[in-house]
């Protein structure tokens, strides 16, 4: 298995067709244990590189820092210009009211930070992880140019929960008219499950020619075929332990999607992962699907959609099954 290369959206540097997520790095769960310590982070970035992939992808509030903390550590050892970097700046990282947003005050503040956790002098990509309503666009779109212009940051993105095309829009609009950097990636969610991206956001990206790099390619795990209509969810799982998973994933709808998806993977010799993945890597608007994983089994599992040839057809079916 060895992992392709695809441009980064609109721009010239070039990144490994799935990116490696790092949100359980570092991160302590209810009973305060920490999910992925700095040795599993290891083992897992070693798996990732040795399959040839070079684009990883945190953030600033990820296990408190601790997953800037294991990258920089990790990348201490290697040649820093192989890999492509893209963190995140907006959630509270600090106590009191500027401890959080896109005020110029906490950027100015948290990139810095950022930096000197990864050992690096700069990050290939910086997302906003989410539009701050409470700090003018003027503000933090101009000082998101000034990192570009002194070399911190190569290139803008903006990460969100909900989609907001007017408001990446905007930004772009103001950028353009100030000789501002704009924002040429956007990391939303986007599977085959969560479609809500499909239609004004994704054709906001088309036009503005954003590279889309979607988190949450298995919807929280719903997309792994562990969930089936009408039973119980497996003991352990998000399924079984979270209201919130159940009222968003285990509706008759979705069980739509994952049938076809399941339906796929038989024809294919994949498993449901694989085949989510396998729609997302096909996807003309997709530049690379953000991948987690507790395991080095699971990581090199969900690698391995990329050995996926999915027909025009069952890519089609799938797209219809939602």
């Amino acid at each position: 298995m060895e992992l392709d290369t695809v441009s980064l959206g609109p721009t010239g540097t070039t990144v490994s067709e799935i990116a490696f997520g790092t949100w359980r790095f570092g991160r302590e769960n209810d009973d305060g244990e920490v999910e992925i310590g700095e040795k599993r982070a290891r083992k897992l970035l070693d798996a990732y590189a040795d399959a040839g992939g070079n684009f990883i992808d945190t953030a600033d509030m990820y296990g408190d820092g601790r997953s800037e903390e294991y990258i920089g550590n990790w990348l201490s050892d290697r040649e820093r210009e192989d890999y492509v970097v893209a963190s995140k700046i907006y959630w509270p990282t600090r106590d009191g009211p500027n401890g959080q947003g896109l005020s110029r005050k906490h950027l100015r503040n948290n990139i810095d930070e950022i930096l000197d956790r990864l050992g690096t002098d700069y990050v290939d990509v910086l997302y906003i992880h989410r539009w701050d309503d409470e700090t003018p666009a003027e503000e933090f779109v101009r000082t998101l140019d000034e990192f570009v212009r002194d070399g911190k940051v190569n290139y803008l993105g903006a990460s969100t929960l909900e989609p907001n095309a007017w408001k990446v829009a905007k930004a772009n609009e103001l950028a353009d008219k100030r000789g501002y950097e704009p924002f040429k990636l956007a990391q939303p969610r986007y599977n085959l499950a969560n479609r809500e991206i499909e239609g004004n956001y994704l054709e906001m990206c088309a036009d503005y020619d954003i590279g889309v790099v979607p988190w949450s390619p298995l919807a929280g795990g719903f997309l792994t075929g562990k969930y089936s209509r009408g039973e119980k969810p497996p003991k352990g799982t998000r399924g079984a332990t979270d209201q919130q998973f159940r009222d968003s994933y285990l509706t008759d709808e979705n069980f739509d999607a994952l049938e076809a998806v399941e339906a796929v993977a038989e024809e294919v010799g994949a498993s449901p992962a694989q085949v989510s993945l396998a729609w997302l890597t096909d996807h003309e608007q997709v530049t690379a699907p953000i991948v987690g994983a507790r395991t080095v089994e699971q990581l090199n599992e969900n690698l391995a959609a990329t050995d996926i040839d999915l027909t025009a057809g069952q890519f089609q079916r799938l797209a219809e099954a939602k």
